[in-house]
């Protein structure tokens, strides 16, 4: 039965992908566009990526890692670059300072794992809660934002799904309504920071903005943000917070203390992490590019914690990494294509240049498109799309002094809008394959009917505060 669904699943987005090819490749002619066969042939390209991300006929580096290889011959023969240039092309289009940093962090965060200390704080919120569902929703919901801001939040997610399921198998409940309400909250606090989520980092990559800078401009933002989530969650699992726990003697009488398997490691971790989360809100000052501060991090906490690199090494999610590489190199060649002015120039006549009008529809379109893409290869689309937005006369003179409110609204959208579907963004596909893995099977109409209320709720809310934050700056 399951093949099947997955059968149809691949034979519509085949089909899908097919349509709107030929409709790429013929429709620049009907409308009189002179669209360039590298252009039309990268827009397929880069449709293909999505489509096959968003029907899940592909693992995503896979489908990358093909569709950058494809982009590098349609480079070559088309005359984008010469064929004896294409692995400096290439290995210059790869924003190695995002790579860096997150496996810097990733190295971080498995070695903390390592201690315990998740396992541990997943008692002691259980604890508190005294078995009140409500209470924990909070806790649980609370702690995966603010860790989402310090530790990305697909790496949140990792760590604290396989707690939360192991807490509600003991209470005999299903753990699907905290399951959902994490992966939400883990790309609200993930929004506010550079670190927190991927396309943030490419952002802030992008546009040289430093840690405490996001923090500044996202923080009141999100913080509003998960206010308002926190009320969501009241309404949305109002059933399932009436719930009454079974076996929270079992549980309120477990040792956390017992939980903790390394002190001094948790120690040294604990201050390299600390450490790493200064440098990030002064690297600004010091001109120290994040990815050195993970890397330089993650080095010095292998060398004191004396721990194995090739046990660590095997834990990294080398794939992600990979998947962001491939990706930068496709867009890059999109980009020598034209393929990004022309983006722009359709924006542009949307809102006729006007600064305020481009931010409402930048944060929208953004939010919407990421609810049915993984928002990491769209961040990468828009990135160079707001790059020259930004360079336009009438934008450029509105945001003269500050940081350009278009990457704030980038940021926003990206980050929140991964919230309208289960394959918006890494986050949820990682959330929901580990409930998979245990028996909790959650399907996309189930997290659409919370996941996409949410988004819109969360954005209009968001997009609102952050305009006003931004107009009492200027």
């Amino acid at each position: 039965m399951l093949g099947v669904s997955i059968h149809k699943k691949t034979i519509i987005g085949l089909l899908l992908l097919s349509v709107l090819s030929i409709l790429i490749w013929i429709m620049p002619a009907m409308i009189g566009f002179d669209a360039s066969v590298s252009l039309r042939l990268l827009a397929i390209v880069l449709l293909s990526i999505y489509i096959i991300l968003a029907f899940e006929i592909v693992h995503r580096t896979v489908i990358v890692l093909v569709a950058a290889t494809i982009a590098i011959i349609i480079g070559i023969t088309t005359g984008l670059f010469q064929s004896d240039e294409s692995f400096e092309f290439a290995i210059r289009s790869v924003d190695f300072n995002t790579i860096g940093l997150l496996l810097g962090m990733m190295i971080i965060v498995i070695i903390l794992a390592e201690t315990g200390i998740f396992q541990y704080i997943g008692i002691k919120m259980c604890k508190a809660s005294k078995g009140n569902m409500w209470k924990l929703l909070v806790m649980m919901s609370v702690f995966t934002a603010v860790t989402s801001m310090f530790i990305d939040n697909v790496t949140t997610i990792l760590l604290m799904i396989p707690i939360t399921i192991s807490i509600f198998k003991t209470f005999r409940m299903s753990p699907i309504p905290f399951i959902l309400a994490q992966v939400l909250a883990s790309n609200v606090g993930g929004t506010a920071t550079l670190i927190g989520d991927p396309p943030n980092i490419m952002i802030g990559s992008a546009a040289n903005i430093d840690f405490s800078a996001f923090l500044i401009h996202m923080g009141p933002v999100i913080g509003v943000s998960l206010i308002v989530s926190l009320i969501l969650f009241k309404v949305f699992f109002r059933k399932d917070l009436r719930a009454t726990p079974q076996n929270l003697g079992e549980l309120m009488s477990q040792s956390e203390i017992s939980l903790i398997k390394d002190r001094p490691l948790l120690i040294k971790s604990l201050v390299v992490l600390f450490s790493v989360i200064v440098l990030f809100v002064i690297h600004g000052s010091l001109h120290i590019e994040p990815s050195l501060v993970a890397l330089g991090g993650a080095g010095v906490l292998l060398l004191i914690s004396k721990t194995k690199p090739e046990k660590i090494l095997h834990e990294v999610d080398w794939s992600t990494l990979i998947f962001f590489a491939c990706l930068f190199i496709t867009i890059n060649i999109g980009r020598e294509s034209g393929m990004i002015d022309v983006l722009a120039k359709t924006a542009l006549g949307i809102t006729a240049g006007n600064p305020w009008a481009s931010f409402f529809v930048i944060t929208w379109v953004s939010a919407i498109a990421s609810s049915f893409v993984d928002n990491i290869p769209f961040a990468a689309t828009m990135i160079p799309l707001i790059e020259v937005l930004n360079q336009n006369p009438s934008i450029a003179a509105e945001f003269h002094n500050a940081i350009s409110p278009l990457w704030w609204a980038l940021s926003l959208g990206v980050g929140l809008g991964g919230n309208g579907t289960l394959i918006g963004s890494s986050a949820g596909i990682i959330a929901i394959g580990l409930a998979e893995k245990h028996g909790y099977k959650i399907t996309f109409i189930q997290f659409f009917k919370i996941g996409f209320p949410f988004m819109i709720i969360t954005v209009a809310a968001g997009s609102v505060v952050l305009m006003i934050d931004l107009m009492l700056r200027l």
